[in-house]
């Protein structure tokens, strides 16, 4: 095999100043080692470049990859890749020719060029082993035809001990190896070494140059990593001037909704069998027809509910003849139409890598078309700027609306709210806007009604874009001013909870269920064309049943049909209450019947400025992390830390009802976890019993290299420790969390300013509390506080 060189000053020229080393066959280098006397390689002291690959920039990876012949192969140091044959440059030369040339050399030469022990520099002229081998038997060992070396036992050995996983620890190894790594080899390692020049001085770990090499056949992802990294200059919006009190611009600019593509029929070969026979469509009924055949595998098409209604819809986007032909939804096969979008699914997700980067440039284009705004001369994210395509609705729970089917939404329906001095966007070819505004008191761009549940959507600014930022701030600060005034309002409602008028009564027994319970208000909606959801004033007779010493049992659905079900004591004077309004009502009936919403909230304006019920339920939210986290372990572990933090979120997400299903993985991610618990503990007693047999051997047998292994295994047991314990930890809070959505209370109701200071005081990085897309929502809180707020 041709030698392998340092091409340090080449790379140097392709890269822009980065250096890199590649094979000299790939890029046509025919400078060899071969015609020069051996006596001078012995003598050169080769470079050892051993920074690491990722801090090229990526036109260094590119040029690295075209230079060694194959896009797709790894440039790394050239001792990275022994896999097999050595790339010595003596492979090629006879051994009697080398050993001839090796005796003209000086003895002292010989004598300077000795082998290096373990702590020889790095940087030494050689380290052939081979020099203390007297030259004539050296040449009989061998014949002159000898075949390419293989790599030695011994390199083998030392490439294994360095790719471990991090359980072993490099200072310990079996006696035998340890032995060989101090300097002790045989002569038969020795022969195994020849004088090398490109690899002279070379004592470095082969196994990191491997690992970039693998990075690079990755797709170079830690040389891209720091690209990724950079971030946007902050726009420290807090210290900027204040606009007027509900204005959140003064000029606005953006290039409107897109909406969803055209319907693309299906080939002729792919269509619906009703009763066992081919049926074939017009374009709006197919569209649908395809809807329902990509849910074929869901739990939904079981349920009758969702049946329903999807035929009813299904039949308002036939024509005449199909109503006629299709009357029964049992009798339509849609297996045909699922096959077909399954492979075209799998295709998609099969696509080449070409193609899938043609799409990537696709989708980076219509965001930097669609996914920005201009504010006030700064540009600032949209969030969901692609308007929802037509399908059908599933809803929560059992939505009684689930199967509908959600039509595609026109320009005609969309309101645009822009600048007045801004250009209106343009709606597609054929089509106009419903209406254009200028209304600097909203922060939507734009708006229309959803036909479901005739509900208000809209197209607004990313959660990470200043005016969201504000928003956030505004809601936490409101929360933030209910301290100061919360125990008057509790004393008052206290105090009404008395009252002889049944209005103030029921109005002071909801108050505390809202500020005890974190119950939501609940809201006047449409019972018979909605889920049968309630919130605090809503509650019904059968919801709420006294039970005795004062204990109330509280089972109704909430928001989103997610189950709320808790047994709670409550003061006397409350659990009297809910008796009284129960009598001489039946099921069905409104167990606050003289109060509404509304009503409570202009109370609490009454009370305070901006208050209103769903601020109690932020404020109990936020305070009750706040003190939940004073558990925390001063001197724990950043494990333990963050286990006290999750457990503080935990009790939020209880107190908030956040609830969700454990999901399907959940027993088998449980069963690793405890397989991977058992095998450390297992290494544990291994390397346990390992270190006692090498104490025991300290007592019979002194050997240098003994007490070097015990201080390597105690090291290793010590990391084995720290990991099962970290182990232990996950699986515990795994377990705690199986049915809890601690997310929602995270983004939604705790101040984030609470979690930056924990982190701050307890120096746990933001980034085991926030990902990278919620520490972009939050940023005004992570530059905006120290580890001192108190909220």
């Amino acid at each position: 095999m041709p030698p392998v060189v340092n091409a340090e000053d080449d790379s140097k020229k392709k890269n822009g100043g980065a250096t890199a080393t590649a094979h000299p066959t790939a890029n046509g280098d025919d400078d060899s080692d071969d015609d020069t006397p051996l006596t001078k390689l012995m003598a050169k002291k080769p470079e050892v470049k051993e920074e690491p690959m990722t801090q090229q920039s990526d036109a260094s990876d590119k040029s690295s990859a075209s230079d060694s012949g194959n896009g797709d192969s790894s440039i790394s140091h050239p001792n990275a890749n022994d896999d097999g044959d050595d790339d010595d440059d003596d492979d090629d030369v006879p051994l009697a020719k080398m050993a001839k040339t090796i005796a003209n050399k000086p003895k002292e030469e010989a004598t300077a060029s000795a082998p290096a022990t373990s702590g020889t520099d790095a940087n030494d002229d050689d380290d052939d082993d081979d020099d203390d081998v007297p030259l004539q038997q050296l040449a009989n060992k061998t014949t002159p035809k000898a075949s390419p070396k293989k790599k030695s036992p011994a390199k083998r050995t030392t490439s294994k001990a360095k790719t471990k996983t991090e359980d072993d620890d490099e200072d310990y190894s079996p006696a035998k190896k340890r032995a060989k790594a101090s300097g002790g080899g045989t002569v038969k390692k020795n022969k195994q070494q020849k004088a090398t020049p490109a690899k002279r001085g070379k004592k470095t770990p082969k196994t990191e140059p491997k690992a970039e090499a693998k990075d690079d056949k990755k797709g170079g992802k830690r040389a891209k990593k720091p690209k990724k990294e950079e971030e946007v200059p902050v726009y420290r919006w807090w210290e900027d001037e204040v606009l007027p009190e509900g204005q959140y611009w003064r000029t606005l600019e953006h290039r409107g909704p897109m909406f969803a593509p055209p319907y693309q029929p299906l080939p002729k070969d792919v269509y619906l069998l009703y009763d066992g026979k081919p049926y074939h469509f017009e374009p709006a009924a197919e569209e649908v027809a395809t809807f329902y055949a990509a849910m074929l595998e869901r739990d939904y098409v079981k349920k009758p509910v969702f049946n329903k209604n999807f035929f009813a819809d299904w039949k308002t986007t036939m024509t005449a003849q199909e109503k006629k032909d299709i009357k029964d939804l049992k009798k339509c096969d849609f297996s045909l139409i699922h096959r077909f979008l399954k492979q075209r699914a799998e295709e998609r997700k099969g696509a080449s890598k070409e193609e899938k980067q043609k799409r990537k440039e696709e989708n980076d284009k219509i965001k930097q078309e669609y996914g920005f705004a201009i504010i006030d001369g700064r540009r600032a994210p949209v969030g969901n700027f692609k308007i929802e395509p037509p399908g059908l609705f599933q809803g929560r729970g059992e939505h009684p609306k689930m199967g509908k089917l959600k039509r595609r939404v026109l320009p005609e329906q969309v309101i645009i709210n822009i600048g007045k001095e801004a250009k209106v966007p343009e709606p597609p070819a054929g089509h106009r806007w419903k209406e254009v505004r200028h209304d600097n008191k909203v922060s939507w761009l734009a708006a229309w009604v959803e036909n479901i549940q005739k509900s208000n959507k809209y197209v607004m600014l990313a959660p990470d874009s200043h005016i969201k930022g504000r928003t956030d701030w505004k809601k936490y600060e409101l929360a933030r001013s209910l301290h100061k005034c919360v125990q008057k309002i509790r004393d008052d409602y206290t105090k009404g909870l008395k009252s002889k008028l049944m209005f103030e009564r029921q109005r002071s027994t909801a108050l505390y269920f809202i500020d005890k319970l974190a119950l939501r208000a609940g809201g006047e909606k449409d019972a018979d064309e909605s889920a049968d959801t309630v919130g605090c004033c809503s509650l019904r007779v059968e919801h709420v049943t006294p039970l005795p010493d004062d204990e109330l049992e509280f089972d109704f659905l909430g928001k989103d049909s997610i189950r709320y079900y808790n047994k709670v004591k409550v003061d006397h004077r409350v659990w009297k209450n809910i008796g009284h309004f129960k009598k001489g009502k039946s099921e069905g009936d409104d167990l606050f019947d003289r109060l509404s919403t509304s009503l409570l909230n202009e109370y609490l304006k009454e009370l305070m400025p901006g208050l209103s019920a769903k601020v109690f339920r932020t404020y109990n939210a936020s305070i009750t992390l706040q003190d939940q986290l004073k558990s925390t372990p001063v001197d724990g572990s950043i494990e333990e830390k963050m286990l006290a933090y999750q457990r503080a979120n935990r009790q939020v997400a209880i107190l908030c009802n956040h609830q969700r299903a454990a999901p399907k993985t959940h027993d088998k991610q449980m069963e690793r976890m405890d397989e991977a618990i058992q095998k450390i503990k297992d290494d544990i007693a291994k390397t346990k019993k390992e270190r006692k047999a090498l104490k025991a051997e300290v007592r019979t047998h002194t050997q240098s290299h003994t007490g070097c292994c015990i201080e390597g295994m105690k090291r290793k047991l010590e990391r084995l420790e720290l990991r099962l314990k970290k182990k232990e930890i996950a699986k515990i809070d795994k377990e705690e969390n199986k049915t809890i959505a601690l997310s929602t209370s995270k983004l939604n109701y705790l101040d984030p300013r609470i979690s930056v200071a924990w982190c701050k005081k307890h120096d746990v990085p933001i980034e085991k509390v926030y990902n990278p897309t919620q520490r972009r929502k939050f940023r005004w809180a992570i530059e905006m506080v120290d580890k001192d707020f108190v909220f």
